[in-house]
């Protein structure tokens, strides 16, 4: 049986497109590939929602992975791209935070608490569909 896995492993190698297909330098960044998304996803919420902790920490993470899937040998490019996304969408959730908390966004937009009040409006929605399954 192990002999069958080794010709097949074998094979499987001997192919370039297969080899890099059933490697980690593919499916890192295929994986990975969830962060940009839910980023470039989040640039349609509120930007109440927004976590500036979070977006730096993100920001940081990506830059530091750029550089890193140019270091290694041989130069993961897909990899590259997927932080180089994510470090654009995160600077663009990175302005979109400080224009709403700090540079008067939240003024303009005259919303203050939609957070607040969406999470009372469901809580009374919950209390209401409690009552009504008790009776």
């Amino acid at each position: 049986m192990a002999a069958f896995f080794k010709a097949v492993n074998a094979k499987v190698r001997s192919n370039p497109a297969l080899n890099y297909f059933c490697s980690t330098h593919f499916w890192g960044p295929a994986s990975n590939f969830g962060i940009p998304i839910a980023a470039v996803m989040d640039a349609q919420k509120s930007p109440e929602l927004i976590s500036g902790q979070m977006t730096f920490a993100l920001t940081i993470y990506s830059a530091t992975f750029m550089r890193y899937a140019l270091a290694v040998t041989p130069k993961n490019y897909l990899l590259f791209l997927c932080h180089f996304i994510n470090e654009g969408s995160q600077l663009t959730q990175g302005y979109r935070f400080v224009q709403w908390h700090y540079w008067g966004g939240r003024e303009k937009a005259g919303v203050h608490g939609a957070v607040e009040g969406a999470k009372e409006k469901a809580a009374a929605a919950g209390d209401k569909i409690k009552e009504a399954v008790s009776k």
